[in-house]
């Protein structure tokens, strides 16, 4: 299994130094974001190689992101095609105009983006650890525990095996 030992060790030491704990929810296997009406759309799952021809789009959080920090798995993998968005709107826009895709965790909702856009596995070797960071001397408040309650239902309804 691929891990990027670059993005485990520079993480763990700012928690480690920021006393912060990592709170895993679950671990997703990747999957591709793509328009309903993408040739791609009707496949089972796809590879990376299937993927040649399409532009990647990913999510920069601003200009001091750093590579180390990347929010997509496989960060580090050549596209012939790659486009930097600001926002997601506009990265769910270009995945139905372009006929683009970005890497995921296979979660979407339709309440949010309509049928527009789908899900489709991707075949690597790798997976997405999805949690939340918390310091551990400060204790959540009601709201905050009330939200993170919410939001295991939601993972759960969506079939995910919740990591406590």
């Amino acid at each position: 299994m691929y891990r990027n030992p670059f993005n485990c060790k520079v993480i763990e030491k700012l928690l480690r130094e920021n006393r912060l704990d990592f709170h895993p929810l679950f671990t997703a296997k990747p999957h591709i974001f793509i328009s309903a009406q993408n040739p791609l759309a009707t496949r089972e799952s796809v590879t990376l190689e299937d993927l040649d021809d399409y532009p990647y789009l990913s999510f920069e959080q601003g200009e001091f992101n750093s590579f180390y920090f990347s929010e997509e798995i496989l960060s580090t993998v050549y596209h012939k095609k790659s486009i930097h968005v600001s926002d997601r709107a506009t990265l769910f826009n270009l995945l139905i105009g372009l006929n683009g895709y970005t890497i995921s965790t296979g979660i979407v909702s339709a309440d949010l983006n309509g049928d527009n856009i789908i899900s489709v596995p991707l075949q690597v070797d790798d997976y997405i650890q999805v949690g939340w960071i918390a310091n551990h001397q400060v204790r959540l408040s009601n709201q905050a525990n009330a939200y993170l309650d919410e939001l295991k239902s939601v993972i759960q309804e969506y079939g995910l095996q919740l990591q406590e």
